[in-house]
């Protein structure tokens, strides 16, 4: 399957990211819809992965302050490949408003995972939403860039 990764305005495509995110954390993982929607979104620059058929099936956030979040990806879609392909995109996103260094939060488990990618653990372990986390931090120079197109 081939996927393709737009960079998506919230103002003009937040029907689109909220579906998406409304599927995969407020029915699946029970997240508090007032939790996962909040005032960084406006703000933020916005990832969508779409599939050969133009269906969404990813989506992720970063903020003007370089935090990665708000990944949000089908099930059937779980992989290697379309969550590389997101993260691509949002160090890019990063590297053009000239941010040096990204975060992100992620579940204990996924700890190991991210720290292969340059992310290294900043910080004690922490509850939010009711899932222990760890934040984690990467220059942008270290995270192992793939190559990835854009659409605009």
């Amino acid at each position: 399957m081939t996927f393709t990764v737009k960079n998506v305005d919230w103002g003009k495509d937040k029907h689109k990211l909220r579906k998406l995110r409304n599927k995969i954390f407020v029915c699946h993982w029970r997240i508090p819809q007032e939790y996962e929607f909040d005032q960084q979104d406006k703000d933020a620059y916005h990832a969508l992965v779409v599939d050969e058929n133009n269906q969404d099936v990813a989506t992720g956030r970063i903020t003007e302050q370089g935090e990665i979040g708000r990944i949000a990806v089908e099930p059937q879609h779980r992989g290697p490949e379309v969550y590389q392909l997101l993260f691509n995109a949002l160090i890019c996103i990063a590297q053009q408003h000239g941010l040096h260094s990204v975060n992100v939060l992620c579940e204990l488990e996924g700890v190991e995972h991210y720290q292969q990618q340059g992310f290294q653990p900043v910080g004690p372990v922490f509850m939010d939403a009711g899932i222990a986390r760890q934040s984690m931090a990467c220059s942008v120079a270290n995270f192992s860039l793939n190559k990835v197109e854009f659409t605009h």
